[in-house]
């Protein structure tokens, strides 16, 4: 099949990049010049794992870049729209890039054709497309609309594309869900996961990938309460950290016996200094807003908002118990991204926590694997942080080391050597890289997240280092 794809974003773009990989035509449209230009010459504009081999294998094949809506559309059947919903002022979705997409497509219909979001938007929207359609002049038999929301993780959005938990097919309608299944047959009946060239499976995959057929409505709710589900989790493992902080337990030992009940399980039981990104923090706003134009106040979802706002402050007063005075204070920082893997830095809670320690008149020295040149933008003019193009660079007479975002290369550094950089062996961990034992026999005064503070075994350190000369 011939696919269209409007937006060239982190959905748009791997969204495109992977129908072409399970064997469809797919064509990406933006009206950002630039960006398109980029993609012809195969430079992705995000860091995501696998985005480089696909664009590799299809592009300039079944896989199209354009700034011209009606090139893009003129032989798809299927129109997926994934443009930015941001928030707006009072928390709602701020779907006019949507409608004003519909608009567009309205004026260059010359056929059927099924209209699909992947954007995450409030329940209803596709109601509001059709009358929106209708309303510029397309006749209904001519057109249909769907919910197909993506469930993506940055970082590892293309093996979660061709690898899915479940696809959600939001479909009012026989024709649309008919359309859209054959879109997804090959991960449906397995045959993409068992190709030849297959992008390589995670551990945990679901092969063949499971379907869930729905209402446009409930597809549009699965989406927004997923994410708020998953922002909970991770509120509510955080608030049971501070409390493990204040009474000595361990919260990872807590998190162990929590998450071995298979109605819980472990995943995103992981404390930390919040989350961030793209997704949870508007979709809670987003859902929280749909709740309220339906009457109903969910002040559940407040509260994990609040305690994520909190973990960043209460990160901030760790470091200050850590090192007294902030004022003068050189700190390296281990990560910018919102979360290792990415090179997204929107809301990030490592850019916060930074932005916070240069207002108290800290130095600060930085590394991200993926993440420089967006944080360098973010924090210019800025005479007071520069950055590095190593971990131990950072570290170099450092008073303390700050890890932020939990990159596999920071787990995987030498701390021999991390310790021999620094000016002082204090290390203050907001992602619980590394084990509080592993940390002690490292010659480290080691702070970490929902665990007791970790002074050095200073023989051990001393063994260490005569051992490296």
């Amino acid at each position: 099949m011939q696919v269209a794809i409007v937006g060239s974003g982190y959905v748009g773009l791997v969204a495109a990049a992977c129908l072409a990989e399970i064997g469809h035509t797919a064509v990406c449209i933006d009206n950002d010049a630039a960006k398109i230009a980029a993609l012809e010459r195969g430079d992705p504009p995000i860091h995501e794992e696998f985005l480089p081999v696909l664009l590799e294998r299809h592009r300039g094949k079944t896989l199209h870049f354009t700034t011209s809506l009606e090139e893009g559309i003129r032989k798809s059947a299927i129109i997926f729209i994934a443009v930015p919903t941001p928030p707006s002022e009072s928390g709602d979705a701020d779907v006019s890039v949507v409608e004003s997409v519909c608009q567009d497509i309205a004026r260059r219909m010359n056929g059927f054709r099924l209209v699909v979001v992947k954007s995450t938007v409030p329940a209803g929207t596709n109601n509001w497309i059709r009358r929106v359609l209708q309303r510029n002049g397309v006749q209904a038999h001519c057109f249909d609309a769907a919910s197909n929301p993506e469930f993506l993780r940055e970082g590892t959005a293309v093996t979660d594309f061709l690898y899915p938990d479940r696809i959600v097919l939001g479909c009012d309608c026989g024709r649309a869900a008919e359309m859209l299944k054959q879109v997804y047959q090959p991960l449906l009946d397995g045959s993409y996961a068992a190709s030849k060239n297959a992008i390589p499976a995670p551990d945990d995959a679901l092969v063949p990938a499971r379907l869930i057929l729905t209402s446009s409505a409930s597809a549009e709710l699965i989406k927004q309460g997923s994410n708020a589900f998953l922002a909970m989790k991770i509120s509510f493992i955080n608030a049971v950290a501070n409390i493990c902080e204040a009474t000595d337990a361990d919260i990872e030992e807590v998190v162990d016996g929590i998450g071995s009940d298979q109605r819980i399980g472990r995943k995103f039981l992981k404390p930390g200094i919040g989350y961030g990104g793209s997704c949870f923090p508007k979709d809670l706003l987003a859902f929280r807003a749909v709740a309220r134009d339906q009457g109903y106040d969910f002040r559940l979802l407040e509260e994990v908002k609040r305690i994520n706002e909190e973990q960043r402050r209460l990160f901030l007063r760790k470091v200050r118990g850590a090192l007294w005075t902030l004022k003068g204070k050189r700190l390296a920082v281990l990560g910018l991204a919102y979360k290792g893997g990415t090179d997204d830095i929107r809301e990030s809670p490592a850019i916060g926590i930074v932005q916070a320690l240069l207002r108290e008149g800290c130095e600060i020295v930085a590394y991200d694997p993926a993440a420089m040149k967006r944080a360098k933008a973010e924090f210019q003019p800025c005479c007071s942080i520069r950055f590095t193009e190593t971990a131990y660079e950072a570290a170099a007479d450092a008073d303390a080391l700050l890890v932020l975002a939990e990159w596999e290369e920071f787990a995987a550094l030498d701390l021999e050597r991390l310790r021999e950089q620094l000016k002082h062996p204090i290390v203050i961990d907001g992602r619980n890289v590394y084990s509080r034992e592993q940390m002690r026999k490292a010659g480290f005064c080691y702070f970490s997240v929902g665990r007791p503070e970790t002074q050095p075994d200073v023989r051990s350190a001393i063994q260490s280092s005569d051992a490296a000369a």
